[in-house]
């Protein structure tokens, strides 16, 4: 064997063995850090396939504006729950499911109208799983089909006289980083007791029998509806609010209720008030009420229309994530050219087309795991096999040198007029500030390097100017962020507002530039920066033939982690308490937009919290 085939042969055996434990983890459910990755995949295939008509087999009574002004105030009168129960019953549903939670006694005669509806009626009532630390989904494990459904710490459950003669099931949803529903999980567990939710109660009643359970699946009126990990069913969001036929109560109360919208339907009454809080963010909807999300999950029961996501799906996924990466590095060594990337292009295009065309007939084939096990392998075969990806990394390392070599303008005149100075390193307070563009690394590696640098030059521009105008100093440009100073060449005491007004003007820069962008762009790249005011030493750094006047120390480490702390608060800007001391907390500078804090946030890299203040535009939050 060549040393070129057994090279080729490791790296066909590694992208497989790479591939093959990406697969098994996510078999057994444990790759949550994709969990982003894969919601915007899925969303993006929602959005593609558009909204679709709802089946008419579910009707919502909403509590709304209109029914809240009607009864005088949010939470309405249980009296007027009642009459709306009654008057839904008297039409004939298959089933009605309440979506509030009824924990707290009212006034005695409302809470005894109440109690007699429901009994007459046989309404399911909601309840609510209490779950140590949020945890609400574990990997299963062994043959036991109800192994994978979680322990809850306790059942929320209704005030007793209302459980006497009702049903109760379970509202809690599974939803990922950005807070939108993705699963309805059909079970739940409280030591040895399995409770069903109150989206399979209503299927059930409405199908005129109990529940099935098996592995891997629910069986509701001789239907087998396929489910995943844990019992979960996948949530296939029909469109925007109002998608499911949805009447105020509002309606219900002045007797304007019709009986073809409920009559051998399912009605769910819940609240869709304003600022009730019950909302989710969904592909469609930014708002869509929480009494929706279980209107669309329990269509999916009725009729079979819902996302497949079982383990027959993870066996395809998991063939995927070993096939494709060993296709990517063999077009690789096959083709060390630019027809090997247009050919891995070709192979990903069709494995997109099989998933989106998997996806339009409501089989869910992940994306995240394929992208994972392919990306990494491909790129680290190719970056040492083919020419072009060589000169792409020359071009962007001369690119930076170039750039790195530019100071602020004031400085080089300073240098100029004292050649010798910080020829020894000198302490003093100065203030320090980094930005940086998140996602542009990857974005970077779909564009040209002509579009990047483009993109670059955009941003250094912009960097610059708003730099220049409150009297600081960029000290570098590192790839896709900034490193900039206030107190050279000599400290004043105007260095730290200074760099908070740079800090608000950057965000709100960087803000507007990005929102200019190519629509196919913008959403992908977005900024952070940090900010802190402190001791530094600032010196000269380099050979003989070659210095920079940099800054080093605590404060600038302090700086740069505070970019995580604002990314992980949401947060446009992080900026120190001893920054925010030194301006003043009643700051005009910051009236533009939100300050919080101080919030005592764990830096990496130091023994105790620090006192972190965010800030946030006002347009954005």
């Amino acid at each position: 064997m060549t040393a070129r085939a057994l090279q080729i042969f490791l790296a066909l055996s590694l992208a497989c063995l790479w591939g093959a434990s990406l697969g098994v983890a996510h078999w057994r459910g444990d790759m949550w850090f994709l969990g982003r990755v894969e919601a915007t995949a899925l969303d993006l295939r929602t959005l593609i396939r558009g909204s679709k008509e709802a089946p008419g087999v579910v009707t919502i009574i909403a509590i709304d504006d209109e029914t809240v002004r009607q009864t005088g105030g949010y939470p309405i009168p249980r009296a007027a729950l009642a009459k709306i129960i009654d008057a839904v019953a008297s039409f004939k549903p298959k089933a009605i499911a309440v979506d509030i939670l009824l924990v707290d006694p009212g006034p005695e005669a409302d809470d005894l109208a109440l109690a007699q509806s429901l009994s007459r009626t046989g309404t399911i009532i909601a309840a609510a799983a209490v779950y140590p630390q949020g945890k609400q989904w574990v990997a299963a494990k062994g043959g036991d089909p109800l192994a994978g459904v979680p322990d809850a710490e306790r059942i929320l459950l209704p005030l007793k006289r209302f459980t006497d003669s009702t049903k109760l099931g379970v509202v809690n949803v599974v939803t990922d980083s950005s807070g939108t529903p993705r699963f309805f999980p059909m079970l739940f567990r409280t030591g040895d007791q399995i409770h069903a939710s109150l989206v399979l109660q209503a299927a059930s009643v409405a199908s005129g029998g109990d529940p099935g359970i098996e592995p891997d699946r629910i069986l509701v009126g001789g239907r087998a509806i396929p489910t995943d990990i844990g019992h979960v069913l996948p949530i296939n969001y029909f469109g925007p609010r109002g998608t499911i036929e949805t009447l105020s109560a509002a309606t219900v109360l002045n007797g304007r209720l019709t009986r073809e919208s409920v009559h051998n339907r399912v009605v769910v009454i819940g609240a869709a008030v304003t600022g009730g809080g019950d909302v989710f963010h969904t592909p469609f909807d930014p708002v869509l009420p929480g009494v929706e999300v279980i209107a669309t999950a329990i269509t999916h029961l009725m009729t079979g229309d819902g996302l497949v996501r079982d383990k027959w799906t993870r066996l395809a996924d998991i063939g995927s994530a070993v096939v494709l990466p060993m296709i990517f590095v063999g077009l690789l060594a096959w083709r060390r050219s630019a027809v090997g990337f247009a050919m891995i292009v070709c192979a990903a295009l069709v494995w997109l087309a099989i998933n989106m065309a998997a996806f339009s007939h409501g089989i869910w084939l992940s994306a995240a795991l394929p992208i994972a096990a392919a990306a990494p392998p491909a790129i680290l075969f190719g970056s040492a096999q083919i020419w072009l990806s060589r000169r792409r990394v020359q071009h962007f390392a001369r690119q930076s040198e170039l750039l790195q070599r530019f100071h602020a303008p004031a400085l080089a005149k300073w240098l100029i007029q004292h050649p010798d100075f910080l020829s020894e390193p000198v302490r003093q307070d100065a203030a320090i500030v980094f930005i940086d563009l998140s996602g542009f690394t990857g974005l970077s590696e779909k564009l040209g390097p002509d579009a990047v640098r483009e993109l670059l030059v955009a941003f250094y521009g912009l960097v610059e100017e708003e730099v220049s105008a409150h009297n600081g100093m960029i000290m570098s440009f590192t790839g896709d962020g900034a490193m900039i100073m206030f107190g050279l060449p000599k400290p004043t005491t105007g260095d730290a507002s200074n760099a908070a007004q740079c800090c608000v003007r950057l965000s709100n820069r960087t803000r507007s530039w990005l929102a200019a962008l190519p629509a196919l762009i913008a959403p992908r790249i977005g900024f952070k920066i940090g900010a802190h005011f402190g001791v530094i030493v600032a010196s000269r750094l380099g050979g003989g033939s070659h210095q920079e006047i940099t800054a080093t120390g605590d404060t600038v480490n302090l700086a740069n982690r505070l970019m995580e702390v604002a990314a992980g608060h949401g947060a446009e800007v992080a900026l120190s308490d001893e920054m925010l001391q030194k301006i003043g907390h009643d700051s005009e500078l910051f009236k533009s937009g939100a300050l919080r804090g101080p919030v005592a946030t764990q830096i990496r890299g130091r023994s105790g919290p620090v006192a972190v203040w965010l800030w946030q535009d006002s347009q954005t939050r």
